[in-house]
């Protein structure tokens, strides 16, 4: 059967989606033609809308006419803007009893010491500061394998994925405050990941966030190596001494073996970036019916992204577990409005300029496409920035809406595994945990094939349902926690995307 030209997904909606790009002329819904022409992805008015009267979509809000707008005008910046509306957080009235699965599913993994499970197999290092980034990356380069030249210095050790350098720029010239602990609560997060075999972490040594402060604040020991080099003597001596660390690790790491582990196993970050007006209808969603079989299946996901769930809380709130779940993110909320103000910007400004070249007009529209990510399960609980992720189900972490720095914090809270969907194209690793990219359309799909690992369009194109493409991401989720290689990793992203959140004044 010929898909229709535009996508209703509510009956209550005033404006439906453009399948594909339409003429003026073209046929909309019954009696509305398009009034000019409507890009792909793009919003038209099937109903008047008065100057001031909301404008829904999935059935929700997601802005307010600012003019009078007609049937089968286009719907956007031009005429939909913010504009605020009670929200009513109905604590805990949507949750449900999970129904689990029996017997789970399961997946091939690496045990390590401790209890934790491992997708991938590491040897990490990271850096107390930036000062000592140039240096970090010249240890991590003398066993860089070539993915183009096929070169590979770890060729004797095949279950090590690889030396990883995670460099950033801060680390000095702060305050010891909550921005430091919130950066040593994140480099403790991956010091301990479970992706990682072993770890350096690397220092000058003169910098404010001190190895030893760091070490005790996160109680880091075990399988890692603290060096900084103005003790060691200098650059020359701290590679030396680095890639001598590593030599002495590689052995025990290679001895891993991969064994069958149950799905309580595995951590999964969701993650949207380069979103269009298709990421709420297919990627989206379809993602969040592999949440809810991770779920399902004794898993734990986490969606983040604060202010990329503002306008759409109350829907969370709705399915927490306790109202005492649900005012931590109404609380998160309300930091964001405060934090914004004092910025000088305002929450409304998050969508990019690509998001709305895709179509996305508002925060609250593209707030409510992509909490689509976390199913539909209870929100069991919500986390710091880089907390660790204890409980299992579906859980929040209060993040930026930055990708990098988003997906940072998620895997230092212990992600072993990243889904990213993707609209216009975003290119994303997330080392030490595999990152599978799922497109919303087929067009973006076979046009960056080398980058996406699925095609959700075929849910837009009629093809298959969100449920069937859910399973797909699901089967794809195990045999990547199992080690089957991404796209990403087969390009090697994944060291230049960690980025802890910086929210201090340099000093």
């Amino acid at each position: 059967m010929t898909p229709t030209p535009v996508i209703r997904l509510h009956p209550e909606d005033g404006v439906v989606i453009a399948r594909a790009s339409l003429l003026a002329g073209a046929a909309v819904a019954e009696g509305v033609v398009a009034a000019e022409r409507i890009p792909a992805g793009h919003k038209v008015a099937v109903r008047p809308h008065a100057k001031g009267e909301p404008i829904r979509r999935y059935g929700q809000i997601i802005g307010f006419a600012t003019a009078d707008i007609a049937p089968g005008q286009h719907v956007h910046v031009q005429n939909c803007g913010m504009g605020d509306f009670a929200k009513d957080y109905a604590w805990g009235e949507d949750a449900r009893p999970t129904a689990m699965l029996d017997p789970p599913a399961t997946f091939q993994g690496i045990r390590r010491p401790g209890g934790l499970v491992a997708t991938r197999n590491y040897i990490g290092i990271l850096t107390s500061v930036n000062c000592s980034a140039h240096v970090a990356g010249l240890v991590a380069d003398a066993f860089r394998r070539n993915p183009f030249t096929g070169s590979d210095p770890l060729a004797e050790y095949p279950n090590v994925d690889g030396v990883v350098a995670l460099t950033h720029k801060t680390g000095c010239g702060m305050a010891d405050s909550e921005p430091l602990a919130l950066l040593r609560r994140t480099l403790g997060g991956y010091a301990r990941h479970a992706n990682f075999a072993a770890v350096i972490v690397l220092g000058l040594g003169c910098e404010v966030n001190q190895i030893g402060g760091l070490m005790e604040e996160q109680r880091l020991s075990g399988r890692l190596r603290a060096m900084d080099i103005q003790t060691m003597g200098g650059t020359r001596k701290t590679v030396e001494g680095g890639i001598a660390f590593v030599r002495e690790v590689l052995a025990d790491a290679n001895a891993v073996r991969r064994e069958t582990v149950p799905v309580s196993a595995l951590t999964v970050a969701l993650q949207c970036g380069g979103s269009d007006g298709y990421s709420g209808i297919s990627a989206n969603p379809a993602l969040g019916a592999a949440s809810d079989l991770v779920v399902r299946n004794g898993g734990t996901v986490i969606l983040s992204e604060t202010h990329e769930t503002y306008g759409a809380e109350h829907l969370l709130t709705r399915r927490a577990v306790s109202r005492e779940v649900g005012e931590k993110l109404v609380a998160l909320m309300r930091w964001w409005e405060d934090y914004t103000k004092r910025e000088g910007a305002e929450l409304n400004a998050n969508p990019s300029p690509g998001n709305k070249a895709g179509g996305l007009t508002t925060i609250l529209e593209k707030s409510l496409g992509a909490m689509a990510k976390a199913g539909s399960t209870n929100l069991v609980e919500v986390l710091r920035y880089a907390e660790a992720a204890t409980a299992r189900g579906f859980v929040f972490m209060d993040t930026p809406g930055y990708d990098p720095v988003a997906a940072t914090g998620q895997v230092a809270g212990g992600a072993n595994l990243v889904c990213f969907t993707t609209g216009r194209g975003s290119v994303f690793g997330c080392k030490p945990a595999p990152s599978i990219k799922l497109a919303t359309n087929s067009p973006m799909f076979r046009r960056m094939e080398d980058d996406m690992d699925v095609n959700c369009g075929t849910i837009l194109e009629g093809e298959e349902s969100v449920q069937q493409c859910g399973e797909r991401i699901f089967d794809l989720i195990l045999r990547v926690a199992s080690g089957e290689r991404t796209k990403s990793e087969q390009f090697d992203f994944g060291a230049a995307e960690f980025a802890p959140w910086v929210m201090c004044a340099t000093v």
